[in-house]
């Protein structure tokens, strides 16, 4: 009797890996630099709520995806 090892298809891991990461630290990092920019224009309630939701994404993004990748 001969046992087949299954393999998985790994040839979009990368952009998987990849994609991850952004939704961890791309769209904060997005947010952080539109707040400097109100920030800089003078509208400093806006950029404080786009640091805030920057923040709060930054931490429940990396808690769901940290848990996704152990």
């Amino acid at each position: 009797m001969k046992l087949f090892a299954l393999e998985g298809n790994m040839d979009g891991l990368g952009i998987l890996i990849l994609g991850i990461f952004f939704v961890g630290f791309g769209i904060p990092i997005i947010l952080a630099i539109i707040g400097l920019i109100l920030r800089s224009k003078g509208k400093k309630n806006s950029a404080k709520v786009l640091f805030i939701i920057a923040g709060i994404y930054l931490l429940v993004s990396l808690g769901i995806c940290g848990s996704m990748m152990m």
